[in-house]
């Protein structure tokens, strides 16, 4: 896959006392947009409920370059950066931009698998390798 990307509709409750998108607002839109991937490609929070597995985030960053106000039309994309072979680890960076590609922001997250039962980090099942290989890699990818 080449890219994945997901327009976003801006909210009233989105905005700051300055009419610009509240700073928390972007890592919704990540967790979001990470949410939609995994759904659109089949590991729904009940088939993850099934595996008895779950994602984590260690960090979570936003770097902030442009405003974004009501009216702009935002997307959000984003590629796998770093990976484990098996998918145990992994970094997922997000471009958000506004009204014909500018770049807005970049949020970077390195995450893992959980099991849930166990509430240790783990090796995720076969399903997460099958949709964590159709996640679009940026130029730079590492396996780690």
């Amino acid at each position: 896959m080449n890219e994945f990307q997901k327009s976003i509709q801006i909210r009233w409750s989105d905005l700051d006392p300055n009419f610009h998108l509240r700073h928390s607002v972007y890592y919704d839109w990540g967790a979001y947009c990470r949410v939609e991937f995994l759904n659109e490609y089949g590991l729904t929070a009940a088939v993850m409920q099934q595996l008895k597995i779950g994602p984590i985030l260690f960090r979570e960053e936003c770097i902030f370059r442009k405003e974004i106000r009501q009216g702009d039309d935002a997307l959000i994309k984003l590629q796998l950066i770093k990976a484990k072979k098996d998918y145990s680890r992994w970094s997922i960076q997000h471009h958000i931009s506004k009204n014909n590609d500018q770049l807005c922001a970049e949020i970077n997250v390195d995450g893992a698998w959980m099991d849930v039962v166990q509430r240790k980090l783990a090796s995720p099942p076969e399903k997460v390798h099958e949709v964590f290989g159709r996640m679009p890699k940026g130029e730079a990818f590492e396996w780690i």
